[in-house]
């Protein structure tokens, strides 16, 4: 009980610091309100000393920071989230009319994901309810492709090929459950591929337990032994589900402006940029909720499901030897990425041609030309470098920071899901009120929210397995808790949390590219590959290939990060001896074959 009131108290805390972050979120970047509603009211005013003053004694704002924060929050408590600085209306009616939008558009992109889950894991399924997954080559790439491609991207594809030239569905607009479809498909396809790799990689643990085995053998139909192994294995996928959900109602904001929807991410974004402050927190504030409900009902899922085995540490490991890595794919993805950037480097990226603009590929230029007429292949070579090392770079300080904070689930649980709540755009904001503009700022703004998901996985892993009967018989043989950590628990999470640092490399590039909007990231003319698919993006139904070449080295990218990990594992230990040393018999301590016994399962 008392841990469950300590978690409470400190995720309180959390949600408290960053809505009073947001309140002295101008006063921290050290600019002026009043200047930043006045262009967002009208940008066509100049800005002379009397009218900003004016707006300061509208807004309040020289009573301060702190009194502003306090009136606030002592409206809340009434139901009154104050009301915009730009439009003058209420607060509360708007975000809950925003939120109710979002929320709808994320349970039709769950269904989505499912669905989408469901075929990547298809094939694993079939062989194990056959008990034919000792073969088992490593799964496919497709899936790994279409976790790697943006969802601003997918989304400008339907809209402009489902939604306007074959007028299959409405492309813009929000008024009836037909136009959930396309934004919907947009946001699930992606989240779906990154689940349903996480979930076939557990999957042929749970087919290898002993309950599965037995059940096969008393012939029981395999169409019940793959539903119980997908049950077996979804409590360690929950804490990310909660994540998503959270991601797909605040963190949807390319998608709410592809398709004009009227949802919390839009607003959020808005708010942020206007520096509408009693906006901005009340939609924060009801991430941070929706944070905290989600995450509470995935820990009702996951002890439901496996409760009194997670109590009784009646369970099995799901960690099992990885399948036969392809050793072909990656040498193909590797050898056509280098070849694509090798063949761009000797190009000139920043020669322009306006005589050729939006060309289609051909000999003079392989990939085509862009909007001002540069070489797409220079371009895609010369941003290669600063694309794939930057990211590499991040993933790997997400996967050091997420395992670390993973092992301290109490203390790292309710700061991810702090973190995760807030909208992309915020959180490049607030790191930069923090840290200041320059250089780092973006690695600095990804990395602050990339470890969340790998925290949580890492969690949610090490949670099930230190519930495992071989892990108790460890303990009750003596082994130190060092000993557990090193031998048993790090070698059951690492591999595959490291296959789902590897399977986010793209977005974390793609992350990158998104904060060059803000002026904290790349900026025209850097040929960044996140930047080209943003500068290309309005031209996608006149010259695909212009996004298409960007978006293609991404999946590229994201192909080889993933079939590269099929041999990720942990090395193998050596046994020691089952014979006690010569040490161990002069000692004579009883403890001695006890630890012998450990060390040599």
């Amino acid at each position: 009980m008392r841990q469950h009131v300590a978690t409470l108290l400190w995720r309180t805390a959390l949600a408290a610091a960053l809505v009073c972050g947001i309140g002295l979120l101008p006063w921290l970047a050290r600019t002026d309100p009043a200047l930043t509603v006045l262009k967002a009211r009208s940008a066509d005013r100049d800005p002379t000393p009397e009218v900003l003053a004016d707006i300061r004694a509208e807004l309040g704002l020289d009573a301060g920071p702190l009194r502003l924060l306090a009136q606030w929050l002592s409206g809340l408590w009434r139901g009154d989230a104050g009301r915009s600085w730009i439009s003058g209306g209420e607060v509360m009616p708007d975000v809950l009319r925003a939120l109710g939008a979002s929320l709808l558009l994320m349970g039709v992109a769950l269904v989505v994901a499912a669905l989408t889950a469901a075929l990547v894991c298809a094939r694993t399924l079939r062989l194990g309810a056959r008990r034919r997954l000792d073969g088992r080559r490593a799964p496919g790439t497709g899936s790994a492709m279409l976790a790697a491609l943006p969802e601003f991207l997918v989304a400008s594809v339907l809209a402009t090929v489902v939604g306007v030239q074959l007028g299959w569905l409405p492309a813009l607009g929000w008024y009836g459950p037909q136009w959930t479809v396309l934004p919907a498909l947009a946001l699930g396809l992606p989240a779906g591929a990154v689940l349903g790799r996480l979930l076939d990689d557990l999957l042929p643990g749970a087919f290898g337990e002993p309950w599965a085995l037995s059940a096969a053998a008393r012939g029981i139909p395999g169409r019940r032994i793959a539903g119980q192994a997908v049950r077996r294995c979804v409590p360690a996928l929950l804490p990310n589900v909660a994540l998503f959900v959270v991601g797909l109602t605040g963190g949807a904001v390319a998608v709410e402006q592809v398709f004009d929807i009227p949802g919390l991410g839009r607003t959020t974004l808005q708010a942020a940029l206007a520096q509408d402050l009693p906006v901005l927190q009340a939609g924060t504030l009801a991430l941070v909720l929706l944070a905290a409900l989600a995450t509470a009902v995935c820990r009702i899922a996951a002890h439901l499901l496996v409760g009194p085995a997670l109590r009784d540490g009646a369970l099995q490991t799901l960690h099992r030897p990885s399948p036969p890595a392809r050793r072909l794919q990656p040498l193909g993805y590797g050898a056509a990425l280098i070849a694509v950037v090798a063949l761009g480097l000797p190009r000139d990226p920043l020669a322009l041609n306006t005589g050729e603009r939006l060309q289609a590929p051909s000999l003079a230029h392989p990939l085509g030309t862009d909007a001002l007429g540069r070489d797409l292949l220079a371009r895609v070579g010369h941003g290669a470098l600063d694309t794939l090392l930057l990211a590499l770079a991040i993933s790997v300080a997400a996967l050091c920071v997420g395992v670390l904070l993973g092992l301290v689930p109490r203390l790292s649980a309710p700061v991810a899901d702090t973190v995760n709540a807030v909208p992309p755009v915020l959180g490049a904001l607030l790191v930069t009120a923090v840290a200041g503009s320059g250089t780092t700022t973006p690695a600095l703004a990804v990395t602050a929210v990339a470890w969340a998901p790998l925290a949580a996985h890492t969690s949610a892993l090490l949670h099930q397995e230190r519930a495992t009967l071989h892990l108790t018989a460890t303990k009750g043989l003596g082994a130190s808790r060092w000993y557990l950590l090193r031998r048993e628990l790090l070698p059951a999470v690492l591999p595959p949390v490291t296959r789902h640092a590897l399977l986010r490399l793209p977005g974390v590039a793609l992350a990158l590219a998104a904060l060059g909007f803000l002026g904290l990231g790349a900026q025209p003319p850097s040929p960044e590959w996140g930047l080209l698919l943003a500068e290309n993006q309005p031209y996608a139904e006149r010259a695909p290939w212009a996004v298409l070449a960007p978006a293609a080295v991404l999946a590229l990218l994201g192909a080889l990060a993933v079939t590269s990990t099929g041999g990720v594992r942990w090395s193998k230990r050596r046994r020691p001896s089952r014979q006690p040393t010569p040490a161990t018999k002069a000692a004579g301590e009883q403890a001695a074959p006890a630890k012998e016994l450990v060390g040599a399962r």
